[in-house]
C-alpha cells in the first residue's frame, strides 16, 4: 500500500503537537488560511479556503502505515482535499497528498460563542517560529484572514488540548504580531458560555 501524506499548515507546523518524524517544510499554492467555526466544534479554528492568488507555509508528513483513522479523528470537521499538484515538496508527483478543510458552507465567521483560543495562535505560531523564523511568523500573520475575529485570553488556563509552553520572547511574539494586524484579545470573562 502506497503511504499517504498530508500538508499541515496550522497547529501541525508545530512538532510538540504530533509525532510525524517525517514532517518536512513544503508550501502549498492556491490556498489561504482563515479563521473560521463550525458546528462541528466549540471555537473556531484555521482552515484552508481556495485562493489562485496565495500560497502558505506549512509541514508535510507522512501518514503512519497509511492509515487515516488517528488523523482524521485530529482533523474532525475538515475534510480531506488531494492537493499533491499544488504542493511544492519533494515526494513524487503521484503521492497520495491532501490538504485538510471544513467544506464549503460548512463555515462561518468567529464570533463571541465561538471565539479564536490566544492558546491555539500560540502553538501554532511557535511552530512557525521554529520551522521557518521570524520571517515565516510575518508571513503566517499576512497569509491568515479573519483576525478582526474575537479572541479568548486563555493562557493561564489553556483550553487548546494541544497547547504548548512559550518562551518569554515567542509570547512577546504573538503578542506584537496579533498588534500588527488590530487583533482583539479579550479576557474570559467576557465570553459568556466559556466561563468557569
Amino acid at each position: 500500500m502506497q503511504p499517504g501524506f498530508f500538508f499541515g499548515y496550522g497547529s501541525l507546523v508545530n512538532r510538540g503537537t504530533h509525532g510525524y518524524t517525517d514532517a518536512h517544510p513544503a508550501q502549498l499554492s492556491g490556498w489561504r488560511r482563515a479563521w473560521r467555526k463550525t458546528t462541528l466544534r466549540e471555537v473556531a479554528y484555521l482552515t484552508a479556503v481556495p485562493d489562485t492568488t496565495a500560497q502558505i507555509d506549512g509541514l508535510v508528513a507522512g501518514v503512519p502505515g497509511a492509515d487515516w483513522a488517528a488523523l482524521d479523528a485530529r482533523e474532525r470537521a475538515y475534510m480531506r482535499v488531494p492537493a499533491r499538484h499544488q504542493v511544492r515538496t519533494h515526494l513524487p508527483e503521484d503521492a497520495d497528498l491532501v490538504v485538510f478543510a471544513i467544506e464549503d458552507g460548512q463555515h462561518q465567521n468567529p464570533d463571541a460563542v465561538s471565539p479564536v483560543l490566544l492558546s491555539y495562535i500560540d502553538v501554532v505560531v511557535q511552530g512557525y517560529l521554529h520551522v521557518f523564523g521570524e520571517d515565516g511568523v510575518e508571513r503566517f500573520f499576512d497569509t491568515t484572514t479573519g483576525w478582526d475575529a474575537p479572541i479568548l485570553d486563555d493562557r493561564r488556563r489553556p483550553l487548546y488540548p494541544r497547547h504548548q509552553k512559550l518562551k518569554r520572547k515567542e509570547t512577546a511574539l504573538v503578542n506584537d504580531m496579533l498588534d500588527r494586524v488590530g487583533a482583539k484579545v479579550q479576557p474570559v470573562s467576557t465570553f459568556s458560555p466559556l466561563r468557569d
